[in-house]
């Protein structure tokens, strides 16, 4: 017999069944009939419903129930998670019935002069209506808030002027008041530029100065203000303060636990997930809480993985009718889409939702929290935990983890010292109140064309804004614990998702304008634009310094600015000025790193290693953000160009695994910096040697940048550093149940791993059941339906597997019928379609990616 040809007694010994019970099915096997009416004959005896097609090809459908229920029978809760389509075949209750809700966006109003004649015809934005107790408090915390952001706004201006005038003092060229236009109109053109050129390079260097100062300024008051919040360790106006202690939550506020996914790892999705879950039960209030996984995944293998992954967590947590799985045909606005999706449909039977990340996880302490600050504050709209990075084991994530331990804590409670309750919202680890998020959140695409309109990339800022037009106050519960993520692994991973959130933060500029944003969350819009400009704002910066270096070298100085000038100008520098100008910078950047190791000393670092490590580490951090600064300067500058240029930004998910940057790699990304830092060094040390020592930490940067690059995403090497204490954080010194729980969850989820899920859902009888059962594409019958997915059945078949397009794959995994013939003609035919059989033959299914029959 050829080799290629699979037999119906294969098939029944690739059913999770007992041996007894495969023997009776292969005994029960007619002796003399044709094959197509022997495989009719065994999923008639499968069946539990009896036959729902006529065509012998539809014969798989029959027996999808009886299927999933010998590999799956603890998920399916007695058989309520089965139902019946209206053609009578098999689904699975994997969501809710829907209760549609109407949600949909405002078309932005980004004119200013529309604006003016809007307000001329008194055309205002109703305000959310509240009681006067609710009107009361937040009145209260509303002027305390505007006070504070007229401090920091003296503050930062005030200091920025000082450096700035400083920095004028500092420049050699002080002669701008004896420039004469007029004189300069009647002497030689080339003579004119060599006398100005000097005052324009050093005028354009005192702009960027002040505006890069300015930046700087603004995250030092914030850093030192969430110093004394921490250090006070009270604050009366904080979101928690609300909180009266474990007040049972009202049973008629419903929350759902929405993850939004796309192409994600789909063991790691999982195990966090199961981990939140399996804390929520343990604080006793599950029963108001409900998980929604929305998948936007466009990969057939990864779809059949997250299927076959939502059935085994519903099993083992027992979380039938509690834990549901959704995967979009039509992938519309991305994550923000997707969460849109799920409002419309499903909404308005949950008071509130909590929107996870994929590397989220939450302790059930943490989301019960966030629910009772809900219900103690009626005029919240969206409360933003603060999520502690942990997980991850390269250098590269460790020291970022270290970083966001130590420093983060002191930024996140300086924000909200400023902000209040008109503050950020990052996407995550957030809680919001659903009823106004349906109401005012819907996002409009940016009008008009090219690469800032369209689509909104970055939306969390947007309905941040959103919802406190309306009147709903946006808050950051800094202080409460137990809200966890995961950072990229390595720089190059961190640089991709950079890419795509600078675009997103240069396209969220347009609506700076727009009617009715409160003045804090334009300049939310704006610090989100400053996070990437600054970094061609820093690069113009020292290109004009080394320009101006370059002019004061080679040229001669114009002594003489005027016609009867009695006194030379003496161009000069002034090192010590500048040394103390560079020192007081250093200060503003650094003094917050320090402030948060005294904060922890005074606390105790046992946890971070102790004192001594914990200062090292702070030590060796400093060096490695100062290594990677103009490293991350270059490349957002690109971003921010490309963005301007309207090149694409691509949307793939981040890489969660450990995985080490390749020497390939590392040199096709860096090898133009390590380029221009040679030359610049080069250009430097022969013009003038000691302005080198200035420009040292900058260009020594992009010389080592692929070095530090590869070394830095090494996992043996950031384990060294584990093992030695350093950058160690409290999750790792005594990591909570939650990530311990992940992390287990996790190796078992590698373990019972499926792989080539397509092939796995055409061939297996398993697999091709619950594909089948979580179809999504359900028609009615119709002879022009049933001609073209002949046509997709006959097309793939004539076809090599890896022939076929991530369009054709999952329109056929869609389709319930197409899934049934595919996996008829497979069996039935074998020999006819040997490429596809022995293609399947050469993949190894992992023997625990099914339970194990008893």
């Amino acid at each position: 017999m050829n080799k290629s040809i699979v037999t119906p007694v294969e098939y029944i010994e690739s059913l999770p069944l007992a041996p007894e019970r495969k023997a009776a099915l292969v005994q029960s096997l007619p002796a003399e009939a044709e094959p197509g009416e022997i495989y009719s004959q065994l999923h008639q005896q499968l069946g539990q419903d009896g036959p729902v097609e006529a065509r012998p090809d539809d014969a798989p459908l029959e027996s999808v129930k009886s299927r999933i229920t010998m590999a799956w029978p603890d998920s399916l809760a007695d058989g309520e998670q089965f139902d019946k389509d209206y053609l009578d075949r098999t689904t699975l209750k994997a969501m809710p019935p829907v209760k549609r809700s109407l949600m949909f966006p405002e078309a932005w109003r980004t004119n200013p002069v529309a604006r003016a004649w809007d307000s001329l015809r008194g055309r205002k934005s109703p305000p959310r209506y509240a009681d006067a107790e609710e009107q009361k408090s937040e009145d209260k915390w509303r002027h305390v808030g505007s006070i504070r952001r007229y401090i920091l706004l003296f503050l930062t201006l005030f200091q920025t002027v000082i450096a700035t005038w400083y920095m004028k003092t500092i420049l050699p060229y002080q002669g701008w008041a004896l420039i004469d236009p007029m004189e300069m109109l009647n002497q030689n053109w080339q003579q004119s530029v060599l006398q100005i050129l000097p005052y324009v390079l050093q005028t354009g260097i005192l702009f960027l100065f002040a505006i890069l100062f300015c930046w700087v300024s603004a995250g030092f008051w914030t850093a030192l203000m969430g110093f004394l919040q921490l250090l006070i360790g009270r604050d009366k106006y904080s979101i928690s303060y609300s909180m009266k202690g474990d007040e049972p939550i009202n049973p008629e506020h419903r929350t759902a636990l929405i993850m939004p996914i796309c192409n994600e790892d789909v063991e790691r999705v999982f195990a966090g997930l199961r981990a939140t879950w399996e804390s929520v039960k343990r604080t006793g209030e599950s029963e108001h809480f409900d998980v929604y996984i929305l998948s936007d995944s466009y990969d057939a293998d990864i779809a059949v993985a997250e299927q076959k992954a939502w059935m085994e967590l519903v099993r083992d947590v027992g979380g039938a009718g509690k834990i549901f799985y959704r995967r979009r045909r039509r992938r519309v606005k991305r994550k923000s889409g997707n969460i849109d999706d799920f409002c419309r449909r499903w909404g308005s039977q949950y008071s509130y939702m909590v929107v996870l990340d994929a590397d989220s996880v939450m302790s059930g302490e943490c989301l019960t929290g966030l629910v009772r600050m809900m219900e103690a504050n009626p005029n919240a709209g969206i409360i933003q935990s603060s999520p502690k990075a942990s997980g991850m084991d390269t250098l590269y994530a460790r020291c970022q983890q270290f970083a966001t331990r130590v420093y983060g804590p002191l930024f996140t409670a300086g924000l909200h010292f400023w902000q209040l309750g008109e503050s950020h919202y990052w996407g995550h680890n957030a809680i919001i109140r659903v009823k106004p998020f349906i109401e005012h959140c819907a996002l409009a695409p940016l009008p008009g064309e090219g690469s800032f309109a369209g689509s909104i990339l970055s939306h969390d800022f947007v309905e941040a804004a959103l919802m406190r037009r309306a009147g709903w106050g946006v808050w950051i519960a800094y202080d409460l614990p137990g809200s966890y993520e995961e950072l990229p692994p390595n720089l190059l991973d961190e640089l991709k998702r950079d890419r795509r959130w600078c675009h997103g933060n240069l396209m969220n500029f347009r609506l700076f304008l727009v009617k009715g944003m409160h003045p804090v969350h334009r300049a939310v819009f704006l610090t989100g634009v400053m996070s990437y400009l600054s970094a061609p704002l820093w690069f113009m910066f020292l290109a004009l310094s080394t320009a101006l270096q370059v002019v004061h070298t080679l040229m001669e100085p114009q002594y003489f600015l005027q016609p009867r000038q009695l006194f030379p100008v003496w161009p000069q520098w002034r090192p010590e000025l500048a040394i103390a100008l560079f020192s007081t910078t250093l200060v503003l950047l650094f003094l917050p790193k320090l402030l948060s190791v005294v904060l922890i000393w005074c606390k105790g670092a046992k946890a971070y290693g102790g004192a001594f490590r914990l200062f090292i580490s702070l030590m060796l951090e400093m060096l490695f953000s100062v290594l990677l600064a103009p490293v991350r300067m270059l490349f957002h500058t690109v971003f921010v160009v490309s963005a301007f240029l309207g090149w694409e930004v691509v949307w793939n998910s981040p890489q969660r695994d450990d995985d080490a940057t390749p020497w390939s790699e590392a040199f096709a990304r860096h090898g133009s910096q390590l380029l221009l830092g040679v030359v610049w060094a080069a250009g430097m040390g022969w013009l003038d040697l000691n302005f080198l020592w200035w420009l040292a930490p900058i260009v020594f940067s992009l010389i080592l940048s692929p070095f530090v690059s590869v070394v830095s995403s090494r996992a043996t090497i950031g384990m060294a550093s584990k093992r030695a204490k350093l950058f160690l954080i409290p999750e790792e010194y005594d990591p909570p149940k939650e990530l311990l729980d992940t992390d287990n969850y996790l190796q078992l989820n590698r373990e019972r791993a499926l792989k080539h899920g397509f092939m796995h859902a055409l061939f297996h009888p398993a697999f091709n059941a619950l594909t089948s059962a979580m179809a999504t594409s359900r028609h009615l019958k119709s002879d022009l339906l049933e001609h073209a997915r002949d046509r997709r059945v006959d097309q793939a078949l004539s076809d090599a597997p890896d022939k076929l397009s991530r369009e054709q794959r999952l329109v056929l995994m869609s389709d319930p019928v197409t899934l049934a013939r595919m996996h008829y003609r497979l069996w039935q035919n074998a020999d006819k379609y040997h490429e596809w059989v022995e293609q399947y033959r050469t993949l190894k299914l992992n023997p625990l990616a099914l339970p194990s029959v008893k």
